[in-house]
């Protein structure tokens, strides 16, 4: 079977003894382009080549390239080397494969020496290469660790070197230092700039690569959870603060409550800074949890993802798998059919039981007749609800004539649960309703008391009769 091989050619003087050995042996050599000082060396040899720069002048965009440079490939007769400068991009190599497969030939790769070593060879100050990541810079890693050395190869456009540039600020910053390798007859040359500067750059080719050394976290203006974890163990470390590294799960109860109505609060606020701030202290709960875990080999914060992703792919089998669905009440009885069987609940009270006890008793009211909702024990409408919540009353009522306190204390639950029922069958939030209901007693109750200050000069010695009057005035307005 005929074959094509690629080759790749390294910097100058750096090609390897395969590559040189196939081009040097092949019938027909195609060279990606004889533009980039790469291949320079095969001028210079006499070798002879077919260059696709005409089809980099021809084709409209990249994937007609693409094709072009396939076709011209496939279409040559007997086996063929393509000298490629560094490596050849996944969508290029796409294109050759399929052609490859439709004229029944067979394509072989050589390995890449690439840019990186010899752009690390050329610095003038050393890095650290005890953990570093080399990738083109169309080919950016979804997530940057700054704390490795990280080399860009294949910087080879302004517009590029501009996608990099918006990258590497999420992470390391517009002012921290790079060193940006161009490539020249003499090798590669280094020059030291800052990220802000990696799109401003006089000249670019395939062989330019941009290289960043480790950061340390005090450098870096913007943090990811991987740095509040660092953070958070050094604060627990020996020497670190006291007050961290006594915390347990248990101790850490009343925080992470806390700081679960704060960020309600803001949502409520409708206040964007502080709901960025809140969460941030509510994540801070959930990465000490972690750090806790962690140091008792219980879990990590990986674990907790982890678990987490696994949990949203499983209840979401419209997105992830074949279900088909029409509303988004068919996925909330799909969520609840997949938790039930996640968690083997096999009884609808065993759902019941499972709602946390330690919720709020307005929440875990709704969470529980919902519960009873999803197997058709609940009102059609509201209104069912409302006749139920005014029978409670009277019960209340004729309980309050007794003596019996247990019985009233039993019968006004019934009355809140029974507001719950109405308050979830109008699609309502309970514990949202008496928030609201409570900052508007406070709100009217606030005009009523500085007006009856203007008027009267104090509220001592009025009746309930009386302050209700400048209630009812307020009240209307």
């Amino acid at each position: 079977m005929k074959a094509i091989t690629i080759a790749p050619l390294g910097t100058p003087g750096n090609t390897t003894a395969a590559a040189r050995a196939a081009i040097l042996g092949a019938a027909h050599v195609f060279l990606q382009t004889e533009q980039s000082l790469c291949a320079a060396w095969l001028k210079k040899e006499g070798i002879a080549y077919t260059s696709m720069d005409d089809l980099y002048d021809q084709s409209e965009d990249f994937d007609a390239l693409n094709r072009a440079v396939a076709a011209r490939l496939t279409q040559a007769a007997g086996d063929a080397v393509y000298a490629v400068c560094g490596r050849m991009g996944d969508a290029a190599f796409g294109a050759l494969l399929r052609a490859a497969e439709a004229a029944g030939l067979q394509v072989l790769t050589l390995p890449a020496p690439g840019y990186a070593q010899a752009a690390l060879c050329a610095l003038p100050e050393p890095v650290s290469l005890d953990r570093y990541t080399v990738c083109t810079a169309g080919s950016l890693p979804a997530q940057i660790d700054p704390y490795h050395t990280l080399c860009i190869e294949e910087v080879a456009g302004a517009l590029l070197a501009g996608d990099v540039k918006l990258a590497l600020a999420e992470y390391y910053g517009d002012a921290y230092p790079v060193w940006f390798c161009a490539l020249g007859k003499a090798g590669y040359a280094a020059k030291r700039i800052s990220v802000c500067e990696l799109d401003r750059q006089p000249a670019y080719d395939a062989a330019c690569c941009a290289i960043l050394g480790p950061a340390q976290a005090e450098e870096l203006p913007r943090q990811g959870v991987q740095e509040l974890m660092r953070v958070l163990e050094r604060l627990r470390a020996p020497g670190g603060c006291p007050w961290d590294a006594e915390q347990t799960h248990l101790s850490l109860r009343g925080p992470l409550i806390e700081e679960a109505y704060e960020v309600l609060d803001a949502i409520e606020r409708e206040d964007d800074e502080a709901l960025c701030e809140e969460l941030g202290d509510l994540l801070l709960q959930v990465a000490l949890h972690s750090v806790i875990a962690e140091e008792q080999a219980a879990f990590t914060l990986r674990d907790v993802t982890t678990g987490l992703v696994q949990k949203l792919i499983y209840r979401h089998p419209h997105v992830f798998g074949g279900t088909q669905v029409q509303n988004s009440g068919e996925v909330l009885a799909n969520w609840e059919q997949l938790k039930r069987k996640e968690k083997r609940q096999h009884t609808t009270s065993e759902a019941m039981q499972a709602v946390p006890r330690a919720f709020p008793a307005l929440m875990r009211s709704a969470k529980v007749q919902k519960k009873a909702a999803h197997i058709g024990f609940d009102w059609d409408k509201a209104e069912g609800a409302l006749e139920k919540l005014y029978e409670e009353a009277q019960e209340l009522q004729e309980a309050m004539a007794g003596t019996d306190a247990a019985h009233v204390d039993e019968e006004l639950g019934d009355l809140l649960f029974a507001a719950v029922n109405v308050a979830r069958l109008l699609k309502r939030d309970p514990e949202a309703m008496l928030h609201a209901a409570t900052d508007k007693f406070m709100r009217r109750f606030s005009r009523m008391e500085e007006r009856i200050l203007q008027e009267r000069g104090s509220m001592e010695g009025m009746t309930l009769s009386e302050m209700d009057q400048y209630w009812n005035k307020i009240k209307q307005k």
